[in-house]
């Protein structure tokens, strides 16, 4: 489990290398195509919350009213760091470029990453499915927002190779959340569940007051049903997740009870077939 984690947030951390390649792109065209990432991780954001991680919560919660309140928890904690540790989100190419922006966005993408950590370790400890599909979340979240930040930072006067660095370095960070999470649960019986709730009001936070409003910045109907499509994307795909979940858990039971396959597929035993 330990090992599924660390590689699950080493490959998210590797999406901060991500800005390097597509920035070559023309600014127009890499607009177009952050415009439909963001919608893309939108779907896949609220998608991850109602069919993966609430179901699951509602089946682990001794108290559906406390996990609630944790969810709602999660989404105030979320604007608490949002508001006071200046944590950044840039999902386009014209974010505000001066060089304590830069450094700024550094340090509130380094608290951005640790709950990212600390989120894909919760939903991993909870249920290897879960953890999957969170992993698939945020790297679809941090794509646009990485290329956004790397661009900030070029910007702000790093070098390209500097920029990158720091981005990577920042991007690491996210192991700080994952061990804190591993630490405790070795410690604090039940923690993962404590956590999941606050992690689903995070992603609802993100995705409701993050990346919506961008997504209300284009009004042309033309690029909006383009974000509706691709939002309904993200939606399929953490969808397809949930049923490929379940085909595999029944596929489970089936290699386990043969017997019962086997009655379910042609009557009780010892009934007379007509």
């Amino acid at each position: 489990m330990t090992v599924s984690i660390l590689l699950s947030v080493f490959l998210v951390s590797l999406v901060s290398l991500i800005g390097v390649f597509l920035l070559s792109l023309h600014t127009a065209f890499l607009q177009k195509v952050l415009l439909s990432l963001v919608s893309f991780a939108t779907g896949a954001l609220f998608a991850n919350v109602f069919f993966h991680i609430l179901p699951e919560m509602t089946e682990v919660a001794p108290n559906l009213h406390d996990a609630f309140a944790l969810v709602l928890l999660g989404i105030v904690l979320s604007f608490v760091i949002e508001k006071f540790i200046h944590w950044h989100h840039c999902h386009n190419l014209e974010c505000p470029h001066t060089e304590p922006v830069g450094t700024m966005m550094l340090i509130g993408d380094g608290v951005h990453n640790v709950t990212d950590g600390i989120l894909i370790a919760t939903t991993y400890l909870v249920d290897v499915q879960l953890g999957i599909a969170t992993t698939i979340a945020v790297i679809l979240h941090e794509i646009p927002q990485e290329i956004g930040d790397f661009a900030v930072l070029l910007h702000s006067g790093f070098s390209r190779s500097r920029a990158l660095l720091w981005n990577f370095f920042s991007a690491l960070t996210a192991f700080i959340g994952a061990g804190a999470v591993l630490l405790l649960h070795e410690h604090v019986q039940g923690i993962e569940y404590i956590l999941l709730p606050i992690a689903a009001g995070n992603f609802l936070y993100i995705a409701g007051s993050d990346l919506i409003p961008e997504l209300h910045k284009e009004s042309r109907l033309k690029n909006a049903i383009g974000q509706l499509l691709a939002m309904l994307a993200g939606i399929a795909l953490m969808y397809s997740l949930v049923l490929g979940a379940h085909d595999g858990i029944d596929r489970e039971h089936r290699d386990n009870h043969p017997q019962a396959a086997h009655t379910s597929a042609h009557g009780l035993p010892g009934s007379v077939q007509h």
